[in-house]
């Protein structure tokens, strides 16, 4: 038995306490000082993040220690509401005694939080809405917000995402858009239209290669965008044939994404046109979660990303 099957068991063992502890409402005392460090040989570039939804079950503190322990570099934490069927709340403004937890994960582990997620425009929501939760993730040093559009009204929505901004600016932070492929703004160009139309500085646009994939873009499209619009990009793999309707593309968007070199996306295409920016790891997969648990499914998540970067770095 290897030593790194050895570092992988202990961290496993300790991840799945603590989830037990979280579901439970048990104190998050883990530290990693319990289990020997595991050497780290991620290289400066790339560097990952695991994004929530790929392991949704678990609260952002639980998360962090599981994002320590599998090796990655950020962590990128929903924790605004998006309103989903069973969708768990770590509403961190709200929830002071969990923003505490998160605060103390993150000085034991080392890690930085990349993004918070996500605010978007819908019906009834206001930008202002997001101030508190903006606050949280500024507090916690994010350095990016996740916004998508779910309203038809463009001038609305460019006026709103033109407000996010103007908030987040303060604090440091970008409003980073993603299209959403059943989203009202789902692919390159009408999120391009937008951002430029809002004319902010801190202004970001968010490449999710399923999504990119989805609706059909062009990795040369990205060629005539301005580069300091990239700031990290959602990275999975999914299968060649797209779903033909609305239901399918949210089922496989949502829980049941491909790890990179699984499935059928040309992933180095797309963001080898990107700068060297970091690499969220937005996986989800509800039936490997129910096998495996979260802990293993994040770990294999990033193994698989770093096997395929490996297998595919930039000319």
């Amino acid at each position: 038995m290897t030593d790194n099957t050895l570092h992988r068991r202990a961290f496993i063992r300790k991840a799945g306490a603590l989830a037990i502890a979280s579901a439970a409402g048990a104190a998050l005392n883990f530290s990693l000082n319990e289990v020997e460090a595991v050497p780290s040989s991620t290289p400066k570039f790339p560097q990952f993040s695991l994004a929530h939804l790929t392991v949704l079950g678990c609260a952002p503190p639980e998360m962090t220690y599981i994002a320590a322990r599998a090796g990655y570099d950020f962590v990128s934490y929903r924790i605004i509401l998006l309103g989903t069927a069973n969708e768990p709340n770590y509403a961190l403004a709200e929830n002071k005694a969990m923003l505490r937890q998160t605060r103390t994960a993150l000085a034991e582990t080392g890690l930085k939080v990349n993004d918070i997620e996500v605010a978007r425009i819908a019906e009834g929501v206001r930008p202002k809405s997001y101030l508190s939760a903006l606050e949280a993730g500024a507090e916690l040093g994010a350095r990016h917000v996740i916004f998508s559009v779910w309203i038809s009204d463009r001038n609305r929505a460019i006026d709103s995402y033109a407000e996010l901004c103007d908030l987040a600016k303060p604090l440091g932070m970008t409003i980073d858009l993603e299209f959403v492929s059943w989203a009202n703004t789902a692919n390159l160009q009408e999120a391009v239209s937008i951002c430029r139309a809002a004319n902010r500085t801190n202004c970001g646009l968010l490449i999710d290669t399923l999504h990119f994939n989805r609706s059909h873009v062009r990795p040369e499209e990205l060629a005539s965008i301005p580069r300091e619009w990239f700031h990290f990009a959602h990275v999975c793999d999914a299968p060649k044939d797209i779903p033909a309707t609305t239901e399918g593309l949210i089922h496989a968007g949502r829980e049941e994404r491909l790890y990179p070199g699984e499935g059928a996306i040309d992933i180095a295409a797309i963001v080898n046109r990107l700068p060297e920016i970091p690499y969220s790891l937005e996986i989800p997969h509800l039936v490997r979660v129910k096998e495996i648990g979260y802990a293993e499914h994040a770990w294999r998540c990033l193994q698989a990303a770093k096997k395929y970067f490996a297998a595919h770095p930039r000319s």
